[in-house]
């Protein structure tokens, strides 16, 4: 089954991310190339964009977007994974409502952030969390996110329900675990909700036991919109030349030097051909991104 596109999945609770693609490329077929943007730990749920086809190599551009979550955390313990999941490592007193109200707004904007070592980031070729199981010592360096928006939604019992805007890349157990540390406390997430992954929202998401192949859709100008990418309409034999790959130094539409934003290109019936990027500075040139449609 030659089937290329992307789906939104309510990823349920108690599913890794790749499990949960395992059971979906099952339904499809044992052909079908499955990928997805932006992982989803077992214990969290919500929105998660599959990618199938040659849809898999634009992933960098579906990851690239602002993450939405509601996060459940609970003060006065911290455990090893920073989730549900783990062991405890600390204790400390619960914070009052005037302490968290205070420590939320250091957070916003642009932060350095340790990620958890329990994460599958890569550390000498291994992912840290397989080092931390074998006992080895992992130290992970900060990393710089943006915490666009921080609300406080409720508190109550040494536990608080928090809403998050925020950039690719940030760890909402790493965050839980700070917010906590700046009140003077230790915590952890209970639970955690993804809402929304760039344009992609909850209401638009289909359930695992309701996805099939009818649920995969195409680029299309208000996706690529909301993925940050500028839109462009090729013609004729422009379409063409860059469906094939051809110079684009000689195409009239890309004549001109780019600036900083990527190109979700299309022909004049709207199908979805590819994106062009600006080249690598002090390059003034466009490259191929990603090609789909090569007409026969």
């Amino acid at each position: 089954m030659n089937l290329e596109g992307f789906a939104v999945i309510d990823k349920p609770t108690g599913l890794t991310s790749y499990s949960l693609l395992g059971k979906i490329s099952r339904k499809l077929g044992p052909r079908v190339k499955a990928g997805h943007a932006g992982t989803l730990d077992s214990f969290a749920s919500g929105v998660l964009v599959c990618l199938f086809g040659r849809y898999t190599r634009m992933s960098d551009f579906f990851m690239a977007t602002t993450k939405s979550y509601e996060a459940l955390m609970v003060f006065g313990s911290e455990t090893a994974t920073l989730d549900p999941e783990g062991h405890e490592i600390a204790r400390a007193p619960v914070p009052t409502l005037y302490d968290l109200q205070s420590a939320l707004p250091s957070f916003l904007g642009g932060i350095m952030q340790v990620p958890p070592v329990y994460s599958a980031l890569h550390v000498g070729g291994e992912r840290a969390y397989e080092r931390v199981r074998k006992g080895q010592e992992v130290v992970l360096p900060p990393r710089s996110v943006t915490i666009h928006r921080l609300e406080l939604k409720s508190f109550e019992d040494g536990k608080a329900l928090v809403s998050v805007d925020c950039s690719k890349g940030t760890y909402i157990r790493s965050l839980a675990r700070d917010i906590a540390l700046e009140c003077g406390s230790r915590g952890h997430l209970l639970a955690l909700r993804r809402t929304a992954s760039g344009p992609f929202h909850l209401a638009g998401a289909v359930g695992l036991e309701e996805f099939d192949a009818t649920r995969i859709r195409s680029m299309d100008p208000e996706v690529a919109t909301g993925l940050g990418l500028e839109c462009r309409t090729l013609e004729g034999t422009e379409a063409v030349a860059f469906s094939n790959g051809l110079p684009m130094g000689r195409m009239p539409s890309f004549a001109a030097a780019p600036d900083s934003t990527s190109v979700a290109v299309f022909d004049t019936a709207g199908e979805f051909l590819g994106i062009a990027s600006p080249k690598p500075a002090p390059s003034i040139a466009w490259r191929y991104a990603f090609v789909l449609e090569r007409p026969h």
